[in-house]
This record gives structure tokens, sequence and C-alpha cells, in this order.
């Protein structure tokens, strides 16, 4: 047998006792954060599942998702009145990325996904009010408390912060929004429906929202990827729910990736 040299090992734990006693951290390396993908589709009528990939009951950040939930309650709170007022002009202190330098009205707001039109929204509801209407859509895990010590949940609780939804809970949200359930009134539901932007996917006429953030801070590195919405043909009518987290890089918004592998899958997804 092959005697084996204890020196390094011993050397090792000497120098880990040293570092203990002279108070270095010492830190556990945390395994990498896996990548996950959850594609769902439901029928929207009868909530039978038609098709389910991956991990898709993991809540996420639901990014500018959070935008057809807030649509209803700017709506059903008289903030917003139709597809095209308020139309809102961009202020500096708004400090928005220079495309969202626009005068923005609910339409272009769920089109370009306009943050500072969002805070804008959820600013005249007041936290209380705010938070009030989230619970009440039974929305998510419902946390809109923001990042803790920054009293950001009024602007940015949706956005890689405390509210948190999983694909699961998106196409029951979806669901209960084409059925006008939720405790909103049929206009906001009217108007929330109208102002979704629509796209077409062979036969599908798809209407959705995407969403896109990073999850990172020191130890999480992946970005997010949302397309949720729903779909009809002459024959029926779906709700979906497309997420994508993994750590690739790319020049192109990860919810603007996911809708499109989304739409040119979804004709050969339920045939």
């Amino acid at each position: 047998m092959r005697r084996i040299d204890r020196l390094p090992f011993v050397f090792a734990v000497v120098l880990y006792v040293l570092a203990w006693l002279l108070g270095f951290p010492i830190r556990a390396q945390s395994a990498p954060l896996g990548e996950v993908e959850c594609t769902l589709i439901l029928d929207a009528a009868s909530g039978e599942t038609l098709y389910r990939q991956g991990v898709c009951d993991q809540r996420f950040s639901p990014a500018s998702t959070f935008k057809v939930p807030l649509a209803l309650i700017g709506y059903d709170a008289g903030i917003l009145s139709d597809e095209h007022t308020p139309s809102w002009e961009y202020k500096a202190e708004f400090n928005a990325p220079k495309r969202d330098r626009k005068t923005v009205d609910p339409t272009i707001w769920e089109r370009d996904s306009v943050l500072w039109f969002s805070g804008e929204v959820t600013r005249r509801l007041g936290s209380k009010q705010f938070a009030g209407n989230v619970s009440r859509l039974d929305y998510g895990n419902t946390d809109v408390s923001g990042n803790s010590g920054k009293n950001d949940g009024l602007t940015h609780s949706w956005v890689n912060s405390s509210l948190e939804i999983s694909p699961v809970e998106q196409v029951d949200f979806l669901r209960k929004l084409l059925a006008r359930k939720l405790p909103v009134s049929d206009n906001a539901h009217a108007m929330t429906s109208a102002i979704v932007p629509t796209f077409r996917a062979g036969g599908w006429t798809v209407q959705g929202k995407t969403g896109t953030t990073w999850l990172g801070d020191s130890a999480d590195k992946r970005s997010l990827g949302w397309f949720v919405g729903w779909a009809q043909t002459d024959a029926r009518k779906i709700v979906f729910a497309r997420l994508v987290v993994d750590t690739k890089r790319s020049d192109t918004p990860k919810g603007l990736k996911t809708r499109a592998m989304f739409l040119k899958e979804l004709p050969n997804l339920l045939r």
C-alpha cells in the first residue's frame, strides 16, 4: 500500500485554525444556482392542463408582467380611463432610460414596458391602497414591502424584490381575468384585456406581456424572462406562462427572447 503524505493536509488544517483564531472570515462555497424553465398551458375555460414542462411551481419576480394586475388596479381606481387616457409626459426626475423618455398612455405603457408609468400609477394609489389591492387580487405572495431598508415597495416591489409569483399562479390569475372573476369592475377587466399587446403565432391570436429582470446579487448571476398571457383560435382559448431563468447573456432582453421562442413553438405544442 502506498504511503499517503499527510504534510499538505496538516498544513491546511493549521492555516484554517490560524485564520479562525485571527478572526478572518471563513466562507463556505455555495453551489451554483440552477437554471429554471417552465412552459405551462391551460384551457382557459376548464382549467385543464394541456401542456406542462419544467419547474412551474417556483416563485420569481414578476417583473413587467405585473403591469397586467397593475392595469386592473389602475382602471378600477379610476386612475386609468381607457386605452389612451391618461397620457402622461415624461419628467427628468423619473430618471428613465432614453427609450422611455416620451409621453406615455396605457397602451404604450403595456407595449413598451415603461417603468416610470407604473410608478406614477402606484404613487397615485398610495402605499396602503396599493398593498390592499394586490392582496385583494391574491397575486403571487402579495408582498409589496420592497427591498429591506430602501422604502421602495411602492415603486419597485415587483422588480427583483419582495413580490414573487410562480407560473402556476400566473395562469390561474389570467384565467380569472378572462372569466372576469377578479374583484374589480367589468370595465377594469375589459380595458386591461384591451391594452395587453397582441401577436400572431400560426393560426393563434396571442395577447401577452413580457418581463425581464436580473436576479443578481453577489450569489445569484441569473436573469429572468417571462411571457404570460392568453391565445385563441376558432376552436379553443388557452392561458399560458413561459419562464426562463439562467445565466446566459444577450443584447436582447430575456423577456423578448422568451416571447419570440414561445410564439415560434406554440403552433406545434398543441397539435
